[in-house]
């Protein structure tokens, strides 16, 4: 789908405090390691990735949400009285019910006449939120809308610590469907679209497609539907064949989205992909016949984000200037499911809230 009327205004990033390292939780699985034998150094080797943030224990989504949000619309300067439409689309929730963007609503103070609700698809679901609240922009239901998440990799990184040192019949080969929850980060983002009209960016969302390979939706699996902060969940990945059937389905995806912007592949300044980790990056941009130059990452200090991950890297991007007024840039995202949902942007001033570039140490451009 094309659109000529939407923009992405502003942008609100929040990472947690807490940092821990990839040698820090190897020391942690000390006991699997010695049973094993397995080499120190492994888990930043094999993804590139030397951190990850992590919320403090008991953290709800809705909370870090919540000040995305507001940094989003107070970098903006913009009326939240004329959004029309709240989306919460991180894979991590408050509760099962109500929806966890009802508490994100009241905290931001939005209009009662507003849509409210959740949206969840994996690592897709801010970029589907975006898509959806875009839709009703260009159709003249809503003026502006908001789509944020908060991803908490806190109890799943604990829980997999504590299951991978207290079963002892894991051996080498059963414990690689572990491996892909080590990578896994925290983080928050929201994402302000408002008419062109009301905008005062400029940054153009341009054209959205989505890809499908349902086939393959068994790769990568949670163990059940939990929410809360309470929640102790175990995730089973096939990470070689994830990643295989991934990098696929994104390149078909890509093969769509340059021609329904009508984008060629030398018109596209700067890439921001899914954030899994180093081997997946280059393979995909390899793939896609993009140069890795004119990509994005922040994996290697934020881990794997899920639904955040993307909008976060667009955010860092954003602070440093790798992309800038005048370029077009793609937004390339592959979930679990599979699933593929990519945009094309003519970048202009989007500004960016939040504690992002001070967390990170980022240079503002």
């Amino acid at each position: 789908m094309r659109f000529a009327n939407v923009c992405l205004e502003s942008i609100g990033a929040v990472i947690p405090e807490e940092t821990w390292t990839s040698s820090a939780i190897e020391s942690r699985l000390n006991p699997l390691y010695s049973r094993l034998k397995l080499p120190e150094g492994r888990l930043e080797m094999m993804s590139g990735i030397a951190e990850r943030r992590v919320w403090q224990p008991g953290t709800m989504p809705s909370g870090p949400s919540i000040r995305s949000a507001n940094h989003a619309i107070d970098a903006a300067g913009f009326d939240r009285g004329r959004i029309g439409c709240l989306i919460h689309a991180s894979v991590c929730r408050d509760f099962l019910e109500p929806a966890t963007a009802s508490r994100v609503h009241h905290g931001v103070d939005l209009p009662s006449r507003c849509w409210v609700y959740d949206v969840s698809n994996a690592c897709l679901g801010l970029i589907n939120g975006a898509v959806q609240i875009a839709s009703m922009i260009e159709a003249g239901a809503i003026d502006a809308g908001i789509v944020v998440g908060t991803e908490n990799s806190r109890p799943l990184l604990e829980q997999t610590i504590t299951t991978l040192n207290a079963d002892e019949t894991i051996n080498r080969k059963t414990v690689k469907p572990a491996f892909a929850s080590l990578t896994i980060g925290s983080g928050s983002c929201a994402w302000l679209l408002t008419h062109r009209r009301l905008s005062g960016s400029g940054t153009s969302i341009d054209a959205a497609i989505a890809q499908s390979r349902t086939q393959f939706h068994d790769l990568c699996r949670s163990n059940h539907d939990t929410a809360g902060a309470a929640m102790a969940p175990l995730m089973d990945t096939d990470s070689e064949r994830l990643m295989a059937e991934g990098i696929a389905t994104g390149a078909e995806a890509f093969e769509q989205l340059i021609e329904e912007c009508g984008f060629s592949r030398a018109e596209i300044d700067r890439t921001v992909c899914h954030q899994v980790g180093a081997r997946h990056r280059v393979a995909m941009l390899e793939a896609m016949g993009l140069p890795i130059e004119n990509d994005t990452a922040t994996f290697q200090r934020l881990g794997n984000t899920g639904s955040v991950a993307l909008p976060l890297t667009l955010a860092a991007a954003a602070i440093t200037g790798d992309v800038h007024a005048g370029q077009r840039a793609a937004m390339l995202g592959i979930g679990s499911g599979i699933n593929s949902v990519m945009m094309a942007t003519t970048w202009q001033t989007t500004p960016v809230g939040g504690n992002l570039a001070k967390e990170l140490g980022l240079t503002t451009a």
